[in-house]
C-alpha cells in the first residue's frame, strides 16, 4: 500500500512543469510604458483589418502587454439568454485587445503615428515627447479620475471627528 502511494506521488512530481508563454515573460520584464489609458493611438500593423484607424485607449493590460482601443478590433460576443427571465440570447460587437507593439501614439501636431521619448522640463517634470515633431504629448485628463472610486460611505462603526481630535493623554 505504501509503495503504490509513493509511486503515484513520484509520478506527479516527475511531470514537466507548464512553461509560461514568451509574450507573458516579455511583458513581465517591462518596467516602462508609453501608452496610458485615454491616449489617442493608431494601428500600425499593416495586415490588420483596422490598419490606419485611430482611437482612444480604454484599457491597458500590462501583464499581457495589450491595449483595448475604443471602436477598433471589434469582435462578436455572444450573450446567453435566460428563459426564466424571458430574455433571448444575442450577439454584440465588443472591442478586443491588441498587442502593444501594433499601435503607436498619435502626434498631437501632425496627427500621424509617432515614437516617443522622455524628457525633463525646466521645472523638473518628466514628459513624453514626440519623435516626429518634437511636441510634448500631454497626459490624458481621464487619468485624474479613478476607475474604481473610493468609498465615501460613513457607517456606524466610523469614529466621529470630535472623538478623533480629542486629547486624551497629557504627559
Amino acid at each position: 500500500m505504501a509503495t503504490s502511494g509513493r509511486m503515484r506521488l513520484t509520478k506527479i512530481l516527475m511531470q514537466p512543469r507548464k512553461k509560461k508563454k514568451p509574450q507573458l515573460l516579455e511583458a513581465a520584464s517591462k518596467t516602462r510604458w508609453n501608452i496610458v489609458r485615454g491616449d489617442t493611438v493608431q494601428v500600425i500593423k499593416k495586415n490588420h483589418p483596422d490598419y490606419g484607424k485611430q482611437g482612444n485607449v480604454m484599457q491597458v493590460n500590462r501583464k499581457a502587454d495589450r491595449v483595448t482601443i475604443e471602436g477598433i478590433n471589434l469582435g462578436v460576443k455572444r450573450l446567453k439568454g435566460n428563459p426564466n427571465l424571458g430574455t433571448k440570447g444575442r450577439s454584440i460587437m465588443k472591442e478586443r485587445s491588441l498587442h502593444y507593439s501594433n499601435v503607436n501614439l498619435v502626434d498631437p501636431v501632425t496627427g500621424l503615428p509617432t515614437r516617443v521619448s522622455k524628457r525633463y522640463l525646466e521645472d523638473g517634470s518628466k514628459v513624453r515627447v514626440s519623435k516626429r515633431s518634437g511636441a510634448v504629448i500631454p497626459r490624458p485628463d481621464i487619468l485624474t479620475v479613478r476607475r474604481n472610486p473610493l468609498s465615501q460611505h460613513i457607517g456606524d462603526k466610523d469614529s466621529v471627528d470630535a472623538d478623533v481630535w480629542e486629547i486624551t493623554f497629557s504627559p
